[in-house]
C-alpha cells in the first residue's frame, strides 16, 4: 500500500473510529428515555441504534484489520468486509423486523416523556446525514466495501432518524390527540419498511458495488 493509500485508509479508519465514539451514546439516551415514556417509536429506535452500533463497532475493527501494517492480503481483506457487511445488513434486518413486531402490538393511551428520544433523534438526522455524505466520498476517492455499506448505513440512519423526529415530534405537540397513536405506529413501520429493504439488499449484495 503507498503512502496514498495510508492517508486515505487512516481517514476512513478515524472516520469510522468517529462513527463509533458518536453512535455509543444514542441506544444509552434513549434507553433512558424508555423509562420516562411509553411510546413504540421510541422503544423500536432504541433496539435499532443498538443494532446499528454494534455493527458499526464490527466494522471498524475489520477496517482495522485489513490495513494492519499496509500490508493487504486480497482474499482474507475480501473474507473480512464479507463479515463486516453481513453484520450492518443482519443489523438492519433483525432491527425492522423487531420494529415491525412493535409497531402492530402498539397500545395507545400515554406516551409519557419521549424527548430525550426527541433530542437524539433531530440530532441524529444532523449527524448522520453528515457522516453519510462523508462515507460517501471517502468511498468516491478510494472505493472500499466497508465505507461503501456505511454510506448504505447511514442514509438508512438519517432516513430513519428523520421518521422518529417526526413522529415523536407529533407526540410532544400534540399528545392528547386521537392521530397520535397512528403518527406513532406510522413511525415504527416507517423505520421497519427501509431497514428491512436497505438490509436484506446488503446481506444479498444487491448494492455492495461502492458508488
Amino acid at each position: 500500500m503507498g503512502r496514498s493509500g495510508v492517508i486515505k485508509a487512516k481517514s476512513g479508519e478515524r472516520t469510522l473510529l468517529a462513527s463509533v465514539v458518536l453512535s455509543s451514546p444514542g441506544p444509552i439516551v434513549v434507553g433512558i428515555g424508555l423509562l420516562l415514556g411509553r411510546s413504540s417509536t421510541q422503544f423500536a429506535d432504541f433496539i435499532r441504534r443498538t443494532a446499528e452500533l454494534a455493527a458499526i463497532i464490527v466494522s471498524w475493527i475489520i477496517f482495522n484489520m485489513t490495513h494492519k501494517d499496509g500490508v493487504e492480503d486480497t482474499e482474507r481483506k475480501e473474507k473480512l468486509e464479507n463479515i463486516a457487511n453481513l453484520c450492518v445488513g443482519a443489523a438492519m434486518s433483525l432491527s425492522g423486523m423487531a420494529i415491525l413486531l412493535i409497531a402492530f402490538i402498539s397500545y395507545g393511551g400515554e406516551k409519557g416523556n419521549v424527548i430525550p428520544g426527541l433530542v437524539i433523534a433531530v440530532l441524529g438526522v444532523i449527524t448522520n446525514s453528515w457522516f453519510w455524505l462523508r462515507y460517501h466520498k471517502l468511498n468516491s476517492v478510494s472505493p472500499n466495501a466497508i465505507l461503501a455499506v456505511q454510506s448504505k448505513l447511514y442514509r438508512a440512519k438519517s432516513f430513519v432518524d428523520a421518521c422518529v423526529m417526526i413522529a415523536l415530534a407529533a407526540i410532544v405537540i400534540a399528545p392528547e390527540s386521537g392521530a397520535v397513536l397512528y403518527m406513532d405506529v406510522a413511525g415504527s413501520a416507517a423505520v421497519s419498511v427501509y431497514l428491512l429493504f436497505t438490509g436484506f439488499t446488503t446481506v444479498f449484495g444487491k448494492c455492495n458495488s461502492p458508488r
